[in-house]
C-alpha cells in the first residue's frame, strides 16, 4: 500500500468522524423538541382530559333528562289511574307505586341541578385551557420552527458527507476498504492510527518494531497494529512555515539587542571623550606648575655654588 492510500484512508476516516457527528447532532434534537414542546404538551393533555370530562358530563345530563321525562308521564299515567281504581287495595298500591316515582322524579331533578352546575364550571375551564393552550402554542412555535430548520441543515450535511463517503471510497482499493470496514465495525470505532514521535502506535501507544515503523514511513505495505489491529500510518509531515517565522523572530530580536548594544557603546565613548577634555586643563596647569618649581629650584642651586 502506497503512502498516498495510507493517506486516502485517513481522510476517510475523517469523513466517517463528521458522518458520526452528524448523525449525533440529529438525535440530539429529539430531547431539545420535547423540552420546548413540554409546557404545551401538558396543557394539550390536561385540556383533552377536560374535555372528556365535560363531554361525559353532558352525557350524563341527558340522561338524567330522559329520565325525568320518562318518570313524568309515568306520574301522569298513575295519576289517571288513581282516579279509575275500583277498590281499596289497588288504590293503595297504585298510591304507593305513585310516591315512589315521585321521590325518584325528586331526586333525578336535583342530581340533573347539581350536575347542570358542574356542566356550566367544566365549560369554563375548558374555555380557560383553551386559551392558555393557544397563548403556549403562539410561544412554543417559533422555537419550534426554529429546531426544525436546524434538523434539516443538520440532515442536508448528513446527506452531503455521506454523498461525499460514497464516491471518496469508490476511488479506493476495495480490499483496503474491506479491512478499514472491518475494523470500525458498527461502533465506529478508530480504523487508522498515526506513529507517534517515538514509533508507538497513536490510538493504544503500544511501540511498534523499527522494522515495521521503516514500512510504514516508506509506505511499502499495509501494516496493522499488533495491539490494537488498527492500521497504522505515518504521521502528517510538519510545516516549517512555524519554525521560519520564529527564526525571522528570534533573528529582529537578535539585531534589537546588537543595536541596543552598540548605542550604549557610542553613548560610552562619548562620555568618555567628554571627561578627557575637561581633565586636559588642569592637566596641563599642573604640568606648567611643575615646570616653574624646578626651574626655581635650579637658579637657587645655582647661586649656591657661586657663593
Amino acid at each position: 500500500m502506497t503512502q498516498q492510500r495510507r493517506t486516502a484512508l485517513k481522510e476517510l476516516q475523517k469523513l466517517d468522524v463528521q458522518i458520526q457527528e452528524a448523525r449525533k447532532r440529529i438525535h440530539e434534537f429529539d430531547p431539545l423538541f420535547e423540552e420546548v414542546e413540554e409546557p404545551a404538551l401538558v396543557l394539550e393533555s390536561e385540556l383533552s382530559t377536560s374535555r372528556n370530562r365535560l363531554k361525559e358530563m353532558k352525557l350524563e345530563e341527558r340522561r338524567l333528562e330522559l329520565s325525568t321525562e320518562e318518570r313524568r308521564v309515568r306520574i301522569q299515567k298513575l295519576d289517571e289511574r288513581l282516579g279509575s281504581v275500583r277498590n281499596l287495595r289497588e288504590e293503595a298500591a297504585v298510591s304507593a307505586e305513585l310516591d315512589m316515582v315521585r321521590r325518584a322524579l325528586q331526586s333525578d331533578e336535583q342530581e340533573a341541578l347539581t350536575l347542570i352546575d358542574q356542566v356550566r364550571k367544566g365549560e369554563e375551564r375548558v374555555k380557560e385551557l383553551e386559551a392558555t393552550f393557544a397563548e403556549a402554542s403562539a410561544l412554543v412555535e417559533p422555537k419550534k420552527n426554529d429546531l426544525l430548520k436546524q434538523r434539516e441543515e443538520a440532515k442536508s450535511d448528513l446527506e452531503r458527507l455521506e454523498s461525499e463517503r460514497k464516491a471518496f471510497a469508490g476511488t479506493m482499493k476495495q480490499d483496503e476498504l474491506r479491512i478499514y470496514d472491518a475494523i470500525r465495525g458498527k461502533g465506529g470505532r478508530s480504523a487508522v492510527a498515526e506513529l507517534t514521535g517515538d514509533g508507538a502506535c497513536g490510538h493504544c501507544f503500544g511501540m511498534v518494531p523499527l522494522q515495521h515503523q521503516n514500512e510504514i514511513r516508506h509506505g511499502e505495505a499495509l501494516i496493522r497494529c499488533e495491539a490494537c489491529g488498527v492500521i497504522l500510518a505515518a504521521p502528517e509531515p510538519v510545516s516549517d512555515e512555524p519554525a521560519a517565522e520564529s527564526d525571522e523572530v528570534a533573528e529582529g530580536d537578535a539585531d534589537a539587542a546588537t543595536a541596543g548594544a552598540d548605542s550604549e557603546g557610542d553613548d560610552g565613548d562619548a562620555s568618555a571623550d567628554d571627561d578627557g577634555s575637561e581633565g586636559e586643563p588642569g592637566e596641563e596647569a599642573a604640568g606648567s606648575g611643575s615646570a616653574d618649581d624646578a626651574g626655581e629650584a635650579a637658579d637657587t642651586d645655582g647661586d649656591d655654588d657661586k657663593e
